[in-house]
């Protein structure tokens, strides 16, 4: 039996999610800013994000890609499943990503589209889990550092599911409770 037990309300994302869209707002004034949402996990960040951000020309684009498989651990392998759909050469870009814990899908990411030529090239995260990186990355904005926990919910999922809780919680067997 699965119980979920929440960890971070849907009001205390969205405080901290308007936060970081003034933050970007006044970073990127003037600007024309790239949004790339890393699917699947940061569509729902994504799409909250781009809506706090005041900014007259914000261009959306997706990278899918896959590290996770079935369970709970990084299998260390980035899969692109989806790549950009226009180029972003001198453009400014803000790579967003719902949670780096090893460090090792947005290492690569960045990579990745540095190798496109972007002006610029930032990292939003909702979540950062400092105790399981194995490379450090820089995360310009940045909602919660969480301590080491499996979370769920607000787009991230455990096997496709729960991704569509409003809030973040974490998953428990009964017998863990």
């Amino acid at each position: 039996m699965e119980q979920i037990v929440e960890f971070l309300s849907a009001e205390k994302i969205s405080a901290r999610v308007r936060e970081l869209g003034a933050s970007i707002t006044r970073d990127y004034r003037d600007r024309r800013l790239v949004v790339v949402c890393v699917l699947k996990g940061s569509f729902v960040l994504a799409s909250d994000l781009i809506r706090a951000i005041d900014l007259p020309h914000v261009r959306v684009e997706f990278l899918g890609v896959r590290s996770y498989g079935e369970g709970t651990e990084t299998s260390g392998v980035v899969q692109i499943t989806n790549d950009l759909s226009r180029p972003i050469e001198e453009e400014d870009v803000l790579l967003v990503e719902d949670i780096v814990d090893t460090g090792l899908t947005i290492g690569y990411l960045l990579d990745l589209l540095a190798t496109r030529h972007p002006k610029s090239l930032k990292v939003c995260a909702l979540l950062h889990k400092p105790a399981r990186a194995r490379m450090q990355v820089t995360i310009d904005y940045l909602g919660f550092t969480i301590e080491d926990k499996f979370v769920i919910g607000y787009g991230l999922d455990f096997a496709e599911r729960y991704r569509n809780l409003p809030f973040l919680g974490v998953l428990q067997r009964a017998a863990e409770t």
